[in-house]
């Protein structure tokens, strides 16, 4: 994952769950967010899938949070390819959130700091449980401690 020029702070987000209920980046402040923008029928998202909750059972909950943004479905199309994740799955369905937050491609990842922040930007698939990438967002979850 790259970091990203400047820091600048995260790009509002505040979505519908599964449950249709809004879930608001402002609540994880104070953690690590990893946001990933993805879909059903994108071939690196279904790939990277699995490796965000693995990701995800590596940190502490008080500590580092998964958001997998989907772009433009709807729930049953999601729940029949991801079931019930271990993390938030939102639904970006008219596309705003991904406007806001500048994805031109999928998948894109964006990780928030504890001050929310953008710290680092991944385009394309990854293995999320990397230990390269497992590094940097320990690095991350440290710089973040008083």
């Amino acid at each position: 994952m790259s970091p990203v020029a400047g820091v600048p702070p995260a790009p509002t987000l505040a979505l519908p769950d599964m449950d249709d209920k809004i879930i608001d980046l402002e609540r994880y402040r104070g953690k690590v967010v990893l946001v990933n923008f993805w879909a059903t029928w994108c071939p690196p998202c279904r790939k990277e899938f699995p490796s965000l909750g693995r990701v995800r059972k590596l940190f502490k909950p008080t500590e580092f949070e998964v958001i997998a943004v989907n772009v433009g479905e709807d729930p049953e199309t999601v729940f029949s390819f991801a079931g019930t994740p271990d993390f938030p799955v939102l639904f970006d369905r008219d596309s705003q959130a991904m406007a806001r937050w500048s994805i031109k491609g999928m998948p894109t990842t964006l990780v928030v700091d504890r001050q929310g922040s953008l710290a680092l930007r991944a385009v394309g698939g990854r293995e999320f449980d990397d230990p390269a990438i497992v590094e940097q967002l320990k690095n991350l979850i440290r710089q973040g401690r008083t």
